[in-house]
């Protein structure tokens, strides 16, 4: 299984008033990572908008909060699939301390591929085979191939 690890260190920004990482910081990680995720496939999900009218947008995100993060805690976010069917892809992401492995936070996002050709009539699709092929590597930890955009 290909995973998509960004290392980064919490900072003070990051906190709420008693000192541990502001929930919503989670949310904003786990969704960038997302992001870098496919682009590591080769998915630039900006360049697929742009190019075939295809976006993944976001229909259901969880977390669940295990071990609260703190000032200067060193973590790795590690991103990959958690399963595909014909619409959709679910990413799980795991937040931890780096070194120890000590899970932190359990993320989950489920994307739906969208026709967004007219974004103001936007509609889920059946993930394109080339993309599918690409997602389906992934997962399974083979080599991944371009997508043409």
């Amino acid at each position: 299984m290909k995973e998509y690890v960004m290392r980064r260190k919490i900072m003070w920004g990051d906190l709420d008033s008693l000192g541990i990482v502001f929930y919503p910081r989670y949310y904003e990680w786990i969704d960038a990572c997302g992001h870098l995720f496919f682009e590591m496939l080769g998915l630039r999900l900006g360049d697929l908008w742009k190019e075939r009218g295809i976006q993944f947008g976001l229909v259901e995100t969880s977390c669940r909060y295990r071990r609260p993060g703190r000032y200067h805690d060193e973590i790795d976010i590690v991103t990959s699939i958690d399963e595909i069917k014909s619409k959709t892809v679910g990413l799980r992401h795991v937040i931890q301390r780096a070194g120890s492995g000590d899970i932190m936070v359990e993320g989950y996002e489920n994307r739906v591929c969208l026709n967004c050709s007219k974004p103001e009539s936007f509609f889920a699709i059946r993930i394109p085979d080339d993309i599918s092929r690409v997602l389906h590597r992934a997962m399974e930890g083979g080599e991944t191939e371009s997508v043409p955009v």
